[in-house]
């Protein structure tokens, strides 16, 4: 028989794809979701196989997480609050939703032995000057009175509690810092820059560029990086560590818009605007974020595939083909 996965947050953009990536290992599925942020339109057309289980609640229901978990091979632990827009307006729910939504994924995942995935961020790195990021660098956060670090410091934590579960009881634990992943079904809302600009660009509307746009990402498409997730989870080397997942090919957000509308063949221009208007007073970005890959190509024979251009035609073929 197949073995069982349990996906929390598998509603959610790399959720639903993470479903369709095990599905096709010929794996049965369970979906725990409370669509906060995911979308059901992402899972509907894998709603109806035999091998799938949509459960549309919280991680906050224990009883339930409980019986999951324990009629799970596998777990997956993908629910978490998402984006730095949500972060800014919402700095509470995210601290209690990924601090205690973690907790409870882990104590259970514990007492039932199962081995268990969790989701963390390049956000944890900060304002880590040293590039690229290696997953032992030192990290170094802003200020507890700037909200967007309640975010990196809540994944932190995260790291923290499944390291020492680890430690303690030798619990089957691997964690991952995705660093911007990106690909179809991904939308803007949350502030996301690329289904941002696309979404733009073919409106002909104005690509919206925050400060000076020199600030630089990397973006992993999402394909790519659901691969490495079920790659991670089959690898036991893995179990106790870090590992960065996502794409070293570093970019501009300046020459991000710029590509968009070379792609996208759109006549939109490309719009400047300050942290503050965006986001409020005392908002601080990176000016770099680029992953170490080196750990991840050792452990389970890493390298990300697919380049920036063909993430760009992705996501724009994913928004033409909406009604």
């Amino acid at each position: 028989m197949p073995k069982r996965a349990l996906i929390t947050g598998g509603a959610g953009f790399i959720g639903s794809h993470l479903a369709e990536q095990l599905l096709a290992e010929g794996m049965q599925v369970t979906i725990l979701d409370d669509l906060s942020t995911g979308r059901f339109e992402n899972i509907a057309g894998i709603e109806a196989r035999d091998d799938v289980q949509i459960i549309i609640d919280t991680v906050f229901n224990e009883s339930l997480v409980a019986d999951l978990i324990q009629n799970s091979d596998v777990v997956f632990h993908l629910a978490s609050a998402v984006g730095v827009k949500l972060i800014i307006d919402q700095p509470v729910k995210t601290i209690e939703t990924i601090v205690g939504g973690t907790e409870i994924v882990l104590r259970h995942c514990s007492r039932f032995r199962r081995p268990v995935l969790i989701t963390s961020t390049s956000e944890v790195y900060g304002k880590g000057a040293k590039i690229p990021f290696h997953e032992d660098d030192d990290l170094v956060t802003g200020a507890t009175c700037r909200h967007r670090w309640a975010y990196a410091c809540s994944k932190t934590l995260d790291e923290f509690l499944a390291l020492a579960h680890h430690r303690e009881t030798h619990l089957p634990v691997a964690i991952v810092r995705l660093f911007n992943t990106v690909g179809p079904r991904q939308t803007g809302q949350y502030g996301m820059v690329v289904p941002n600009f696309v979404q733009s660009a073919l409106k002909g509307k104005p690509l919206v560029v925050h400060g000076d746009g020199e600030q630089a990402r990397c973006f992993a498409h999402v394909a790519d990086v659901v691969t490495a997730l079920t790659r991670v989870m089959s690898t036991p080397a893995c179990y106790g560590k870090v590992v960065n997942i996502g794409n070293n090919e570093e970019v501009s957000i300046n020459r991000l818009a710029e590509r968009v509308i070379e792609l996208t063949a759109s006549t939109s221009e490309i719009q400047h605007i300050g942290y503050d208007e965006a986001y409020g007073d005392g908002f601080e970005d990176m000016q770099r974020r680029v992953p170490c890959l080196q750990r991840a190509a050792e452990l389970i024979g890493y390298h990300p595939i697919r380049d920036l251009e063909q993430i760009i035609r992705d996501v724009a073929d994913s928004f033409s083909a909406e009604p």
